[in-house]
């Protein structure tokens, strides 16, 4: 799996783009209740959805940054599937302002692998693809994804009652919650000195 060149590589990730024919991917990755909990109410993703709708999106390369929105996550050392990452243009004609999003089986979750992904991936659209700033959006009550979130340097904006849900789940009257990081951010927090791990300090990345 994952014949074509990577977007992005890190000590433990391979994000390279999607290929035609992978909806099954897709499929598997939303057919666990525990993934799609916050996102369908643990409801999966039809094989015909998958391969007519999302997968064509996942496909599809933005004009403003020569790139696609969204990447295959593999295992670095296995080649091992773990889902997907989105960094996506909001605009069609503007790489300014883009989407940070993330989905994993739930075997490669409490790895910190989320975040190391997140991580990258912000780094690249400051330093390389010409981003001013990066946003996410997730359920309020989705307490891992927002810890992603801030532990890839974003921070809480506000809190969105709007959304209109189809078929509303659970934790959805608590609202959407939005983050983001800006390049000045960004720029800032690389050049301040980095402080040491106080004693005893113990990561728990998502």
């Amino acid at each position: 799996m994952g014949s074509t060149e990577a977007f992005v590589t890190t000590d433990r990730l391979v994000l390279r783009p999607f290929a035609p024919g992978e909806e099954g991917l897709l499929v598997e990755l939303d057919g666990d209740p525990e993934v799609m909990r916050y996102l369908s109410g643990g409801r999966p993703t039809p094989l015909e959805v998958a391969r007519d709708e999302h997968l064509p999106g996942m496909l599809r390369r933005y004009p403003c940054t020569g790139t696609r929105g969204y990447w295959a996550a593999e295992e670095a050392a296995t080649g091992e599937w773990l889902g997907w990452f989105e960094f996506r243009p909001l605009k069609e004609d503007s790489a300014a302002e883009v989407e940070l999003g993330y989905r994993l089986r739930r075997a490669a979750w409490g790895r910190g692998l989320a975040t190391e992904g997140a991580r990258a991936l912000v780094d690249k659209g400051f330093a390389e693809m010409g981003v001013e700033r990066v946003v996410a959006y997730t359920m309020a009550v989705n307490s891992g994804s927002r810890r992603v979130m801030e532990k890839a340097g974003l921070t809480y904006v506000t809190t969105h009652f709007d959304e209109e849900w189809p078929d509303p789940i659970e934790g959805a009257e608590e609202g959407e919650v939005e983050y983001a990081l800006t390049r000045a951010q960004w720029l800032s927090r690389r050049s301040a000195p980095e402080a040491a791990p106080a004693a005893g300090a113990a990561d728990a990345s998502a």
